[in-house]
């Protein structure tokens, strides 16, 4: 074996010669394969790590070996929640159908491996523009994955994000998170269990789909990436549905001591981390392993990536009745090998040893680099760029009044409704949702508790690409937001970090500074990052995605029958504006208007102000808790405008909106309708008395409530002063809202 083969794996010289020196000798094919995937990015977060520090639990657990396939946070005394999101980028970039579903299944099992019952997944994708037919074939392919997946397995997808640029040509971002409940006294270990304890592998037979899956998402996509489809593991939800049940079955017998779901690298990655988490070792023989395919060689057994698969050990003696509830099921369960206390992962094949490693330097010991960090030339000329210089809308030709800015805003696929995709996703299945797809965060009605779940995922690239200290911030506080908007108390994070090649210094200090914005605002807001997945490597010949961290926020509501949705209600319910800022900034930078009207990605993205933020995500908890607001939605992409008008779509009902021009004096007509500046709320109010009341709670919080108008009618009419801004039938704009995505897709067909 020589250095060619390694670096051929991925391995550079340097870490060929430490995997030499660790093994004392040349390592087999086996050994060479098995170092190359751990100690991969996806895997081994070698380049991640350092910066990943900033997160205080991350930390925190990486120095005590505390580190689990989620993170759990309690929902009461006896219930936990357990989440994360992964990425399958570039799977979904091959073969977008099993890339995407692939995905749903991996980090489902991230959750029942656990001890939790999966209750909710999401997503966040991201796609380059429509208007290609291979993007559309992606988006069409991914979306179906996803539903396919979900649907099959019987577990909602309640929640998500859909955004387009074309930085996402040939490089989608699939993102899926995974929410479970968990008995918090029966939170099971990934460490395997004592010395002596029998090691089985239970789930679906192992294939050679997926073999160095974990190296392909180490390295950027190129014109030779169509021939990774070997790379991209295939998918059985049905098979799914069945480990779930058999899982949570074996766990409640008690007799399991350790267990994990083989993901990134296979049997490999479950052995290894399983042992080292323990600090013990593993000895398997691998022709005992359920195979499909028998000409396998030992490489590619402990390679595969092969879905549905689960490796965990038991009190000795009991192995025979953990293996019996999963054959009950269906499902392959063999006992394959026993935990030793040599600290070593011993593979053999026929009973010679073909791979014989120490665990801890395939997890402990992957070489960690503190990388170059450069910022980026084009930072300075975006964000120096002067909006105010542009024309007015009305100065374009053709001239657009603010209707049509509105029309043209709700026509962008970014804010356009998702209904195409979320239609194909079974979002009721267990019962438990309350706030269906389309809310500002998903609620879930925890089955034998009180308390519920809001959770949503967010994030804005664009902010991200012109500020990514600022953009991160912002995700974390759009998130937070949407989820206290349901009455919720936002509590935990997980994340996903999409960023480009970290090698190159511009890519390096992007994905340095998002971690910096993100450890500030979870640190400021009390929502740890308890888990999460960084993905490097997103970009094609053609150049990098922007700089996406997405935020996964989940939150806890004392009564979720009081949860609070974002659409008008009833005619004559008080339209109020709250406010945590005393002053607010235009928000035009970075927005979706200075996008699609004027073609331009600059500025600066609006600044938040954490402290204030949590201010009003408070006082929201508060006021939804005692059932003051009959709808509650916040203010983001496309500004005030598009937000009054989702909360009438959403509500099939007009709105008469008077702002009062003393209150806006400094702002321009595309700021003032169009604006993206941060902390800002609508709600609606049963009666127009509540606004006194409101009006002065809301100021000792620091916050300004300012009533805006009056729920009712067939159009959506905002005036200030004495000139209509914006003036149309709610219909209409509906009409545009639902179509777009639809009408884009229906060409692809074409």
């Amino acid at each position: 074996m020589n250095l060619q083969a390694a670096q051929e794996m991925g391995l550079n010289e340097a870490e060929y010669q430490k995997v030499v020196g660790i093994l004392k000798r040349v390592p087999t094919l086996t050994e060479l394969g098995m170092f190359a995937v751990m100690w991969s990015e996806h895997c081994g977060y070698k380049y991640s790590r350092p910066v990943l520090s900033l997160f205080k639990n991350y930390k925190e657990a990486q120095e005590t070996g505390a580190l689990e396939n989620a993170g759990v946070i309690p929902l009461d005394d006896e219930l936990g929640i357990v989440f994360k999101m992964e990425s399958h980028n570039h799977p979904s970039a091959v073969e977008p159908f099993q890339g995407a579903a692939t995905g749903v299944g991996g980090i489902l099992r991230d959750i029942f491996t656990m001890g939790a019952r999966p209750v909710a997944n999401l997503n966040s994708l991201r796609f380059g523009p429509l208007s290609d037919v291979h993007n559309r074939y992606l988006f069409e392919h991914v979306v179906a994955g996803i539903a396919h997946y979900g649907n099959c397995v019987g577990v909602p997808t309640v929640a998500g994000e859909i955004a387009f640029n074309p930085c996402y040509s040939g490089n989608p971002l699939v993102n899926a998170m995974a929410v479970g409940v968990v008995e918090r006294k029966h939170v099971a270990s990934a460490a395997a269990g004592p010395a002596g304890s029998p090691v089985i592998y239970v789930g679906s037979a192992t294939g050679k789909d997926g073999i160095h899956g974990a190296t392909f998402a180490s390295v950027e996509l190129g014109p030779d990436s169509e021939s990774k489809r070997p790379n991209v593991q295939m998918g059985d939800p049905f098979t799914e549905k069945l480990l779930i049940e058999a899982t949570l079955e074996a766990l409640a017998t008690g007799f399991i001591t350790g267990i994990q779901d083989m993901g990134a690298a296979g049997l490999t990655c479950s052995t290894c981390e399983m042992s080292a988490k323990a600090g013990l070792g593993m000895d398997v023989e691998i022709r005992k392993v359920p195979l499909r395919e028998q000409d396998m060689t030992s490489y590619e057994i402990m390679l595969s990536e092969s879905q549905e698969r689960m490796l965990c050990t038991a009190i000795p003696g009991r192995e025979l009745e953990v293996v019996k509830v999963f054959r009950k099921w269906g499902l392959h369960a063999e006992v394959v090998g026993t935990v030793t206390d040599d600290g070593l992962v011993r593979s053999r094949d026929h009973g010679n040893v073909v791979a014989e490693v120490p665990a801890r330097a395939l997890t402990d010991e992957c070489p960690t680099y503190y990388l170059e960090a450069t910022q980026p030339d084009y930072i300075d000329d975006k964000q120096s760029f002067d909006v105010s210089m542009l024309p007015a809308a009305e100065e374009l030709a053709p001239p657009l009044t603010p209707t049509d800015c509105l029309h043209r805003l709700l026509d962008s696929p970014n804010i356009a409704s998702k209904r195409w995709v979320t239609e194909q996703y079974d979002s009721m299945v267990q019962t438990q949702t309350v706030h269906l797809p389309g809310a500002d965060a998903a609620v879930l009605k925890i089955r034998g508790a009180q308390r519920g779940i809001s959770m949503k995922v967010d994030g804005n690239s664009r902010y991200c690409y012109l500020d990514p200290f600022v953009g991160a911030q912002i995700a974390v506080v759009e998130s937070a937001r949407n989820v206290a908007c349901t009455g919720a108390r936002p509590a935990a994070v997980t994340d996903n970090l999409n960023f480009a090649n970290p090698e190159k210094p511009t890519g390096f200090w992007q994905f340095r500074r998002a971690v910096e914005g993100i450890a500030a605002a979870t640190e400021a807001f009390g929502t740890p990052v308890v888990s999460g997945n960084v993905s490097f490597y997103n970009e094609t010949p053609d150049g990098p995605i922007y700089p996406t961290p997405t935020i996964g926020m989940v939150g806890i509501i004392d009564d979720p029958d009081r949860a609070c949705g974002a659409a008008f209600v009833e005619e004559g319910d008080t339209i109020v504006l709250l406010q945590a800022y005393e002053q607010v900034e235009p928000g035009i930078g970075g927005s979706e208007y200075l996008s699609v009207i004027h073609g331009v990605e600059a500025g600066r993205p609006p600044q938040v102000d954490l402290q204030a933020e949590k201010r009003l995500q408070e006082f929201l908890v508060e006021c939804i808790g005692k059932g003051m607001f009959a709808s509650c939605h916040d203010v983001s992409d496309g500004g005030l405008a598009v937000t009054l008008a989702e909360c009438c779509m959403l509500g099939r009902v007009g709105a008469l909106v008077l702002m009062n021009p003393a209150a806006w004096t400094e702002q321009t007509t595309a700021s003032l309708l169009f604006g993206e500046a941060q902390g800002r709320v609508v709600v609606s109010l049963k009666n127009e008395e509540s606004f006194e009341v409101l009006k002065q709670l809301a100021a000792t919080q620091q916050i300004t409530a300012h009533w805006l108008g009056t729920v009712g009618g067939e159009f959506l009419r905002i005036a200030c002063g004495t000139a209509d801004l914006i003036s149309a039938e709610v219909a209409d704009f509906s009409h545009t809202w639902q179509h777009a995505i639809p009408s884009r897709m229906e060409t692809a067909a074409l």
